[in-house]
């Protein structure tokens, strides 16, 4: 096809009755500068075009044209290229695309529909894929131009490959690839910028920020490409940037507009006004918009504006519940300041009332507040005052409520309990303690029973404050005090005491302390609070408090090796209604990481990768934290991958408190890292290494250094030295280590009875085998003999021929068991590096996909922002691993390795 040049913008040439052509339509437009490319981005688009569609769904300002045009660039040969416009009618659209596709397109009229036979046979008819880009699909209004889509898609042959951006999901007729597995999608989620990406938006711009800094404007911004750049654009010429970027907000005037115009003005009258109303609130459900519009219809507006996704988030629970972007949120919270104060507190009363009617205290509190209902503020914090306990830093979305008046308090200081409870929930430790003191200084006038009980809210209060504070001896300190306001006999003059009463305490002061012997990594006196208050929390009917202690509960189980309680108690966690009035999502996660304990002893790696992927928010707490890494350190020794399994344990250690003694609560779990870190070293060969990490655990083998203890001995096993082992392998199957977790005895037994094996004495292994098998037979364990030791194998086999009354257990155990290999060395290396003797670093694969364009070095520098002698030194390495001498020779080499 030719072209010619007019006014400055190449025109292709007229293809008829359609009109001239734009060639600037046909190829990517320059991307922003500077330009930061987004490796993981660009690989998910490699993955996808492995299938027939890839959709690139987002609302506006989310980078989907700037990601398909960096793509676009890094791809050879390069795909064919349409940016869709609106209004265009079928025919001129199909003449765009049979231009962009003219090479591989047959000769004729490229406006007639009935010619798509010709071209799905002509492209069918290729031996490689043809890649075409469509940008902004969801310009296009002749619903016959998309089925056409759809048929070039069903009947090339898979020699088209089409990557699509657009603002909504596409057809339901496009949909259909998604059952062949030929649809990949890419939405809001995943074009949202991550840490690391806005650290490198905020070098790129020249804008200097701490790193703590970096996720606090990330979570305001929500990873919106386009709130980022004008955030980081504007903070270049502020003489003070991370004071104003804290004080970015959506109510900013260019984000404002631009919010405006590609947000909210499309939007009918009804739809925005309950989408500005709905924000009152944290989050919404269809009910809850409608009780705050007084109409039946506003959570369909809900709906259709998460459909799309970006501004409007909608969750995984039944019903859904739907929250705005941070900054869509910010611009309609100062929209309801065009609302008179009556308007404001209406909309406040109405969600107070929908809370309370929902078994939501703590919402329906803050909402009373907000609405200078003083009266119902009170009711709620003396009936529900269990629920309105923050067990976790759950904080609270939108302007914060304001103070009580003082005459108001004076006639009820329980009132400024209450403001002091809301303050608490919302994580404002200081405004609470602030609250808390004015009440004590009107309590002096209370009558003696309701003095009784506002002492005792007073010290539940006294309590959270205590655990927001992270001062574990106060905690423990003040759930004394509130244990000791117990009034089990009951009380005529308050009909709150009476046994209710005492197992609400009780339920409390238990969780709160239950919550500090976990964060100190004492993991049996943790369970043992966590069982006592489960059981106070069912008496008192209080769900929020059983959702935390069971889950928690079922963790615990989980690492001491009662594998069948931990299912049980996750069973019932992750069963409770998810209606309560309270967020599970975390209790949930707790859950999630006992099972993927379970599964990991129960040798189901598939079953644990999948819950620890449903567990990522308990990773919030410490310790919960270091369990979740030695899960993820023994997939990643299974998968071959011994140094990130190491890395992990190690920055689980580092984030855990530092025990004043080895033999400390905190100890036990630090030990337990120490030890699988250690293990880790000694099974690829660096005994020595192991042993100097295990020289700093604690002597005592029956205290929190048993795992240590073993670990020393397998150490000293694989090192060929059994009788240092057998002198470092502490009594399996005393009274002492009766107190042990079950794993760690189930593989001090297994190392006893190789040990025995090895010095001839075949009873004295198989007694103890049997022992071994008797114990872990009731809960079910496996790994212990499927991923063991080199003989166990051999061990159990002798076993079967020697009888055993676990016979079934055993022979499929053997069947079972992976030997590794007989002399440590190094993991596997992953399929696409295995013919490399040193892997690529991650800056290096970017700059490989560069080396498949036509960029110069010089080029390639501009787009990457590196030095142009940075770029050669990493271009020389490449050569060098990859073992070519010039770029094509080293593509070739990498695609071969199936690293590009």
């Amino acid at each position: 096809m030719t072209q010619h040049e007019m006014d400055g913008a190449t025109v292709a040439a007229d293809p008829g009755p359609v009109g001239p052509l734009l060639a600037s339509r046909l190829t990517p437009a320059p991307p922003p500068e500077p330009v930061l490319v987004r490796p993981r981005l660009l690989r998910r688009l490699d993955e996808g075009v492995a299938g027939a569609l890839t959709l690139v769904t987002a609302p506006a300002g989310w980078g989907k044209t700037t990601l398909l045009g960096s793509w676009a660039r890094t791809v050879e040969p390069a795909p064919a290229w349409v940016s869709v416009e609106a209004g265009d009618p079928g025919a001129r659209l199909w003449a765009y695309l049979t231009a962009a596709l003219h090479p591989h397109a047959p000769a004729g009229d490229p406006a007639r529909p009935d010619r798509l036979e010709l071209l799905a046979a002509a492209l069918a008819a290729r031996d490689r894929p043809v890649l075409l880009v469509l940008d902004d699909v969801h310009r296009v209004a002749d619903p016959a131009a998309l089925t056409g889509l759809e048929f070039l898609l069903r009947h090339a042959g898979g020699r088209l490959r089409v990557v699509a951006g657009a603002r909504t999901d596409p057809p339901a007729g496009l949909h259909r690839l998604r059952l062949a597995g030929e649809l990949t999608t890419v939405g809001p989620a995943e074009l949202a910028f991550t840490d690391d990406e806005v650290a490198d938006l905020l070098v790129a711009h020249g804008v200097l920020l701490p790193a703590a800094a970096v996720p606090r404007l990330r979570a305001r911004t929500g990873g919106w490409a386009a709130g980022l750049r004008l955030a980081v654009l504007a903070a270049r010429d502020r003489p003070d940037p991370v004071r104003w970027l804290e004080q970015f907000g959506g109510d900013e005037p260019d984000v404002a507009g631009y919010l405006r115009a590609e947000v909210l003005d499309p939007l009918d009258a009804a739809a925005r006004d309950a989408l500005r109303r709905s924000t009152v609130v944290d989050a919404v459900s269809a009910d809850l918009v409608d009780a705050l519009t007084g109409r039946r219809d506003a959570g369909r507006a809900l709906t259709a504006l998460a459909a799309a996704g970006g501004f409007v988030d909608r969750d995984d629970s039944r019903p859904p519940w739907y929250r705005c972007h941070p900054l869509l949120a910010d611009l309609l919270r100062a929209e309801l300041g065009e609302l008179t104060d009556e308007e404001r507190r209406d909309l406040h009363r109405r969600a107070a009332d929908w809370y309370a009617g929902h078994a939501r205290p703590a919402e329906a509190l803050r909402h009373a507040l907000a609405a200078g209902r003083w009266d119902a503020a009170t009711e709620l914090l003396v009936t529900g005052w269990p629920d309105l306990v923050p067990y976790d830093r759950e904080g609270a979305g939108g302007p914060v409520p304001a103070a009580p008046p003082e005459a108001a308090v004076r006639r009820d200081p329980e009132l400024a309990l209450a403001a002091a409870a809301e303050r608490a929930h919302a994580g404002d430790a200081d405004a609470a303690a602030a609250q808390l003191r004015r009440a004590a200084g009107h309590a002096r006038s209370l009558p003696v029973p309701r003095r009784d009980r506002f002492r005792r809210l007073a010290v539940a209060l006294e309590v959270t404050l205590a655990r927001l504070a992270g001062d574990h001896d106060e905690v423990r300190r003040a759930a004394a005090r509130l244990l000791a306001t117990r009034t089990p006999e009951g009380s005529a003059d308050d009909p709150r005491t009476g046994a209710a009463d005492d197992a609400d305490v009780r339920a409390t002061a238990g969780a709160a302390l239950g919550l500090v012997a976990l964060s100190g990594g004492d993991l049996r006196g943790a369970a043992a609070e966590f069982d006592a208050a489960l059981a106070a929390a069912r008496a008192a009917g209080r769900a929020r408090t059983e959702l935390l202690c069971a889950s928690r509960s079922a963790l615990l189980h989980a690492v001491l090796g009662e594998l069948r309680a931990a299912e049980r108690a996750a069973g019932e966690a992750l069963t409770m209604p998810p209606g309560q009035g309270w967020s599970c999502r975390t209790d949930c996660a707790y859950a999630h990481l006992a099972l993927a304990v379970v599964a990991l002893h129960r040798d189901r790696p598939d079953d644990a990768e999948a819950h620890l992927a449903l567990a990522g928010p308990a990773a919030d707490e410490p310790a919960a934290a270091a369990l979740a890494a030695l899960c993820r350190a023994t997939l990643l020794r299974d998968r071959g991958d011994p140094a990130a399994g190491r890395r992990l344990l190690a920055a689980a250690r580092d984030a855990l408190a530092p025990p004043t003694t080895g033999d400390g609560p905190a100890g036990e779990l630090a030990a337990w890292l120490l030890a699988a870190e250690a293990d880790l070293r000694s099974a690829h060969g660096d005994a020595d290494a192991a042993r100097e990490l295990l020289a700093g655990a604690p002597p005592r083998p029956g205290g929190p250094a048993g795992a240590a203890a073993v670990a020393l001995a397998r150490v000293e096993l694989r090192a060929g030295d059994p009788a240092a082992a057998a002198r470092a392998l502490p009594r399996w199957d005393g009274p002492d280590a009766a107190a042990w977790p079950l794993p760690v005895r189930l593989d001090a037994g297994l190392l006893d009875a190789a040990l025995a094996a090895r010095a001839g004495d075949a009873r004295r292994a198989g007694r103890t085998l049997e022992r071994v098998l008797e114990l872990a037979a009731d809960e079910g364990f496996r790994r212990p003999f499927t991923r063991a030791e080199p003989g166990v194998r051999d061990l159990l086999a002798a076993h079967l021929d020697s009888g055993t009354a676990h016979w079934p257990t055993v022979s499929d155990l053997v069947h079972a068991a992976q030997e590794p290999p007989a002399r440590p060395g190094p993991a596997p290396e992953p399929a696409s590096d295995r013919a490399l003797d040193e892997p690529l670093t991650e800056r290096e694969l970017t700059i490989l996909r560069y080396l498949q364009s036509i960029l110069s070095n010089v080029e390639i520098a501009a787009e990457l922002s590196l030095s142009v002698n940075t770029v050669k030194t990493h271009v020389r390495n490449i050569y060098r691993k990859l073992d070519a001498t010039r770029r094509r020779e080293a593509v070739r080499r990498a695609r071969e390795l199936r690293l590009i």
